[in-house]
């Protein structure tokens, strides 16, 4: 049985972060191995839980009030495919945020990493209940996933 790496490209621009954590999923029977259709597929609006989406429209609304900028739309495009993984890459002026998606195809395993650096006290008043729910909010994403592309 091999042994399961988990290095992720989400830590060569944040090897220090103030936040990280990592969500490990099984990669169902039939779905593709393709980190860049995971990454698409966890993000994608069209199949995030609407209380996901209900809770990044919130935060659209509430930003402006710490003075930060609204994301953008493509906030959680794909900038590169490396080998298993694939990399979303955000910065702003409040954070610095990478997410990798990492297809472990031998091990049946689907992991998404995420890593924050925090930047100023607009940082620090965002990321507080952001880091309470992010866990939550990427595990039911991965589920939402995990469904829709064991179909695909």
């Amino acid at each position: 049985m091999r042994t399961p790496v988990y290095w992720s490209s989400a830590l060569e621009d944040i090897p220090a972060p103030d936040y990280a954590d990592m969500t490990i999923g099984v990669l169902p029977a039939g779905a593709p191995e393709d980190p860049r259709a995971w990454a698409e597929g966890i993000f994608s609006p069209a199949v995030m839980p609407r209380w996901v989406i209900a809770a990044l429209a919130v935060r659209q609304a509430v930003v402006p009030l710490l003075g930060i900028r609204r994301a953008p739309r493509d906030t959680f495009r794909v900038e590169r495919v490396e080998g298993e993984e694939a990399l979303i890459v955000a910065d702003d002026r409040h954070l610095d945020f990478r997410c990798g998606v990492a297809v472990d195809a031998a091990a049946r395993l689907v992991r998404v990493t995420t890593t924050v650096r925090l930047k100023g006290w607009r940082g620090r008043v965002y990321f507080w209940p952001v880091r309470l729910a992010h866990p939550i909010v990427v595990h039911a994403m991965l589920r939402s996933a995990q469904r829709r592309l064991a179909a695909a």
